[in-house]
């Protein structure tokens, strides 16, 4: 897995269109707001995406990383199921460690949503700082900077199969599914 840039740029270059063509096979709808792509799968296509801090249309949209792989979503999706937010919520209780770490990790969340523009009165994403609300959000986080960075998106990044093993989510250049 590889990360394409590590820190946000105000101006990235255009999207290049068979990834944006790839995010729209992932997703099922148009995509909006991608700034550029934030990691890759080993299987080449895109698996998260940079998004503006407000949509096309001016909608805040907090969510920095944004996690498109429906084979790397459907696992995150079982974890959460388990219960797993919840265990790290309650460890977030009882770990100042951890807590320290997670509230780190919603700094540096914020300091790259930040560098692109500021939301002022928006929340980081996922529950962070105080709590695990999507480890979709966790686990593109963790993708996009790599690991050390957010350690519960870590832990649940480590918890997940190898999604792309099975072959591409999407073949490049795909259209979207109905």
């Amino acid at each position: 897995m590889t990360n394409d840039a590590a820190s946000p740029d105000p101006t990235p270059p255009p999207v290049d269109q068979l990834d944006l063509a790839a995010v729209q096979a992932q997703l099922s709808r148009t995509p909006r707001g991608v700034r550029r792509v934030a990691h890759r799968c080993p299987c080449g296509n895109p698996d998260v995406v940079e998004t503006a801090p407000r949509l096309p249309d001016g909608t805040p949209f907090p969510t920095l990383f944004y996690l498109t792989c429906p084979k790397a979503a459907s696992a995150i999706g079982t974890l959460e199921a388990s219960g797993l937010m919840k265990e790290m919520t309650d460890r977030l209780k009882t770990d100042p460690a951890l807590a320290e770490a997670y509230r780190a990790a919603d700094e540096d969340y914020r300091a790259r949503r930040d560098a692109i523009e500021v939301l002022e009165g928006f929340p980081t994403a996922g529950g962070m700082p105080d709590r695990v609300k999507c480890l979709h959000v966790l686990v593109g986080h963790t993708l996009a900077t790599g690991p050390g960075v957010n350690p519960l998106g870590d832990e649940a990044l480590a918890l997940l199969p190898q999604w792309w093993k099975s072959g591409p989510c999407v073949e490049p250049g795909a259209e979207p599914a109905a």
